[in-house]
């Protein structure tokens, strides 16, 4: 597997070679279609000034060699053909001193010869500043009566001025610094990928404490905040459900060993039919228990991965609630409980069979914890701002610390509350409300009763 380190290097080095490339290719093509015309121009221009000279000045062939010195001292390759092809040289010697046949023709025809333009195969600049003779601008010239080829081009050397080795040293300089500069900004780049890799080693590992501290104003530093913020959340939730495990098995284990010890007390003979209704009925009591919790469970599991399956329609809410005060109507005169309620005729568009849960929870623990001749008011209004829904009862109310805390699985207020009931149902009831988009406040006071009030958003009636 390749490193980040070693990619973003490689990658880089690949972008700074293309760009050299790429800058190469406009230099050249740059040189070619312009510089080069020029370049020719002016040797041309400096032949032609030469052959003036040479024309109406009468030199002698010792003077006319000191004169092509001179001029070859300025920076110039000379050199002259005759004829029989005899060759002269002024200035720094030519690598090549051998002649197309073009150039040949500038004695024997008299034409201009231009070495460049006859070496248009040469796609690349380099190739025209080879030190060859065939690179070169020749004009014919009479000297003594006889006919001479004069071959002139630039000293290769004077390329290399003091200029062009500056600008050399500045871009080997930027391109040294540009090097460095990249395996530093790499270092830094990986360095904090790197503890974020090992810290993902220790969360496998159900650590959840991993010191990370990555301090920086850039997307990396927002990544490392996040997986702070992400390894918080996997702390708590291994918590919750370490919890979670931990109430699961205390409340199954309860209600098996009171049902395996009234199991093993019935199997006395001498057992009187008392003792044996009792004990019975325990064993009854306990199991409905098991099966509620199970079923529970079950629920709030689908819900959780959201598995459950919606079954959205339209239906009237206030007969819905209406029923389960018809199904409690029982529990209702039993504890002599007086219950009122005053619900508008609401359609809604939601799951009636889950949100007969939430009744069901509400008014069971609007009976369980109220006092003896107590009461209880249900409301269903509809506002600008939604549906809203309430349970008030006259009962024992809850302690004002603790309501922060009443939605929590198997959360029990206190001693009273933890007798019966599996400390899920309001858990459930807030995780059904939020499905339907709906939220759930608590009004209580210790020994002043409780107000549950549901509120859902105006639902989008569908015909």
């Amino acid at each position: 597997m390749k490193s980040l380190y070693r990619q973003f290097i490689v990658s880089t080095l690949f972008i700074l070679a293309i760009s050299i490339l790429i800058g190469f290719a406009i230099a050249n093509f740059f040189y070619l279609t312009v510089t080069k015309e020029q370049e020719i121009e002016k040797n041309i221009a400096v032949a032609g000034e030469i052959v003036s000279t040479v024309n109406y000045v009468p030199y002698s062939k010792e003077n006319f060699d000191r004169y092509l010195e001179a001029v070859a001292k300025l920076g110039y390759q000379i050199a002259v053909v005759d004829s029989s092809g005899g060759k002269t040289f002024y200035g720094d010697a030519f690598d090549d001193t051998a002649l197309p046949q073009e150039a040949e023709r500038v004695i024997s025809d008299g034409v201009m010869y231009t070495g460049l333009d006859d070496f248009s195969g040469k796609i690349f600049m380099i190739a025209h500043f080879s030190n060859k003779l065939h690179n070169t601008v020749g004009v014919p010239f009479t000297f003594e009566d006889e006919t001479y080829g004069l071959f002139i081009r630039q000293d290769t050397k004077l390329v290399a001025t003091d200029i062009h080795a500056v600008l050399i040293g500045f871009v080997g300089a930027i391109g040294i610094v540009s090097i460095l500069g990249m395996i530093w900004m790499a270092r830094q780049l990986t360095r904090p990928i790197v503890q974020l890799t090992e810290a993902t080693r220790y969360i496998a590992r159900e650590n959840y404490s991993y010191p990370l501290e990555i301090k920086r104003n850039d997307e990396i530093g927002q990544l490392s905040e996040s997986f702070n913020l992400m390894q918080t959340q996997l702390k708590h939730n291994d918590l919750a459900r370490k919890s979670f495990i931990n109430n699961v098995s205390h409340d199954f284990q309860s209600p098996l060993m009171n049902i395996q010890g009234y199991a093993d007390l019935l199997k006395s003979p001498d057992l009187s039919d008392s003792d044996r209704l009792a004990y019975t009925s325990i064993i009854d009591q306990e199991a409905k228990r098991l099966s509620s919790l199970t079923r529970q469970l079950l629920l709030l599991t689908s819900l959780d991965q959201g598995a459950y399956p919606m079954k959205a329609a339209e239906f009237r809410l206030d007969e819905s609630l209406k029923s389960v005060v018809q199904k409690y109507r029982w529990r209702l005169e039993e504890e002599d409980i007086d219950i009122s309620y005053k619900l508008a005729p609401v359609l809604f568009h939601g799951d009636a069979e889950l949100l007969q849960n939430v009744w069901d929870n509400l008014l069971t623990n609007a009976i369980k914890y109220n006092k003896p001749g107590g009461s209880i008011e249900i409301n269903l209004r509809s506002t600008d701002n939604g549906i809203a829904v309430s349970f008030k009862d006259s009962g024992i109310g809850i302690a004002e610390d603790a309501i922060p805390q009443l939605f929590e699985r198997f959360y029990r207020v206190d001693a009273a509350r933890k007798n019966d009931g599996t400390g899920l149902g309001l858990s459930i009831v807030q995780q059904i409300v939020t499905l339907h988009g709906g939220t759930i406040r608590v009004q209580s006071h210790s020994g002043e009763g409780s107000e549950f009030t549901i509120t859902f958003p105006h639902p989008e009636t569908k015909h």
